[in-house]
């Protein structure tokens, strides 16, 4: 089990070349870029999200892994929340290797009840840009992200897009994240904090009605 915490900024798609052009000047090196294709598991009814819980596969260029989350707390941008990441064999949930690894008996009891009912409910499909950086004594993944979230709901297609910024620390203290949120903030005036995660963006775009989707289901 770990932590996860990081920073979460909302950047115009328009920016990403700036913003890239920032990460590699001050890091010295071009960032690197990946696919990530990613599948996000749920009852019909919705019973993870219900747990404040939320379980993904990732498939990424070197291998699949599977994730699951809490929701935690987010304030000003700044996640923090239990994750459980593995390797699996192949395109398929290993639900049993969760259950095994999540030492939090509200998030473990709330997956076995779901088991059984587990159902693709909505994906993310984007291209990550990361580098390493080294900021006050800690070792943070800076990222950008830019694609999109789908769903498909009673023959619908329904998307929004993705393009944001995330600050992940990785080793050292937490207000490394904040100290280098604000520098990036400078340089970028118009990074607002983002308070939603892509699983809930993705739940939040099932919850739609057929008014509120017909902009974004395309």
């Amino acid at each position: 089990m770990g932590i996860e915490r990081e920073i979460k900024l909302a950047l115009p798609a328009s920016q990403h070349n700036d913003a890239a052009r920032f990460f590699t000047e001050r890091t010295g090196r071009e960032g690197t870029s990946i696919a990530l294709a990613n599948v996000y598991f749920d009852t019909p009814e919705l019973m993870l999200a219900k747990a404040k819980s939320a379980l993904r596969l990732r498939r990424t260029p070197q291998q699949w892994l599977q994730t699951y989350k809490t929701v935690g707390q987010s304030k000003a941008g700044l996640h923090s929340r239990f994750e459980w990441e593995m390797p699996v064999a192949g395109e398929a949930l290993d639900v049993d290797a969760i259950l095994n690894a999540c030492g939090d008996e509200h998030a473990r009891d709330a997956l076995r009840q779901a088991a059984p009912e587990l159902i693709a409910v909505f994906r993310t499909d984007f291209t990550r840009v990361y580098w390493d950086i080294e900021h006050d004594g800690a070792m943070i993944e800076a990222a950008l992200d830019l694609g999109e979230v789908s769903a498909e709901v009673d023959g619908e297609t329904r998307k929004t897009a993705i393009s944001e910024v995330e600050l992940e620390l990785k080793s050292g203290d937490e207000s490394a994240l904040s100290t280098l949120s604000a520098e990036l903030r400078g340089a970028f005036p118009d990074l607002d904090p983002d308070d939603v995660s892509k699983a809930e963006r993705g739940y939040r775009l099932r919850a739609q009605t057929r008014d509120d989707s017909t902009g974004a289901a395309k």
